[in-house]
């Protein structure tokens, strides 16, 4: 299959969905600006289109609608873009570039950043639970059951643990353990719960679902370790974000304690490990396994 076909697809299903969830101004007006300005500044999609393609790959109903699964994987991106918007403050990491553009204090000021990405996390939680979300064939139980491990993944036990632990490290010399409780929560769990919360919303079994998970924590492990790897090689133009940040702040990455090339070859066996987690499944998760060697090879 032609991965950036499939990627290229689905980003406009969400991107369409974003645009229209936001199509009339809130007040104030300022504040609506601010969200749709990160929400706009481009992004591959990837945590959305990640629960698309565990949807896909484990829907048993071949009258199973892909509109039905939008606005959950949308939430996912409102979600991952407020973590930006605050990752970038003077408080967090201080940058002044994000997916090419400013960042979002950078244009809007610091206070109305921080009420912006407030507003994107909440927001997601009520597009989560709304009539729209409620009208689809998913269940109560099951949709309840998704809100819960996305607000897991999402806070103290999850990202935000994770993005604290960051700060705390800064500037300390790097050890295993403390790298990977970083990375497995602050980026691993968001991208573990998208595949989680697409097979969950499609009735997957649960040898389905543990198989879903371990794709989920390798693929996201691999996407950081590439992160990782980018801001040492990467070029500023093409990786959206400024070059050799990770270094100024002496954050504990992969690199730092392993070498760049020790490094590559841990992404690659990670990849590696999600693409051996689809084994039980059909050419239905050909996306998923696609995204995966993607992920691997990405230059931004």
């Amino acid at each position: 299959m032609d991965i950036k076909d499939y990627l290229k697809e689905k980003k406009i299903l969400v991107d369409s969905f974003l645009q229209s969830h936001f199509a009339s101004p809130l007040m104030p007006k300022i504040l609506n600006d601010s969200m749709v300005y990160s929400i706009s500044a481009g992004g591959k999609r990837i945590r959305p289109i990640l629960c698309v393609a565990a949807y896909e790959a484990c829907a048993k109903d071949e009258k199973a609608k892909i509109e039905n699964i939008i606005p959950y994987a949308s939430a996912l991106e409102l979600i991952h873009t407020y973590s930006l918007i605050h990752d970038d403050l003077p408080a967090m990491d201080n940058d002044v570039l994000r997916r090419g553009k400013p960042t979002n204090h950078k244009v809007f000021g610091e206070g109305m950043a921080i009420l912006a990405g407030d507003g994107l996390l909440t927001e997601a939680f009520y597009v989560l639970s709304n009539h729209a979300c409620a009208a689809s064939n998913f269940s109560p139980s099951v949709r309840i059951r998704v809100i819960r491990e996305i607000a897991m993944a999402a806070g103290i036990h999850g990202m935000v643990g994770g993005q604290a632990q960051d700060l705390l490290s800064e500037d300390r010399e790097p050890d295993a353990e403390t790298l990977s409780f970083i990375h497995s929560r602050k980026t691993a769990a968001i991208i573990t719960v998208s595949v989680r919360s697409g097979g969950m919303l499609a009735n997957c079994s649960d040898n389905e679902l543990f198989n879903l998970t371990r794709y989920g924590e390798n693929v996201g492990l691999a996407f950081q370790v590439i992160d990782d790897i980018l801001d040492v090689e990467g070029e500023t133009e093409v990786i959206g974000k400024s070059k050799g940040s990770d270094e100024k702040k002496k954050k504990m990455t992969y690199p730092r304690l392993y070498g760049i090339e020790k490094s590559r070859e841990k992404a690659k066996e990670l990849i590696n490990g999600a693409v051996n987690a689809l084994e039980i499944f059909n050419e239905k998760a050909e996306p998923l396994r696609a995204i995966a060697r993607y992920i691997l090879e990405r230059k931004s």
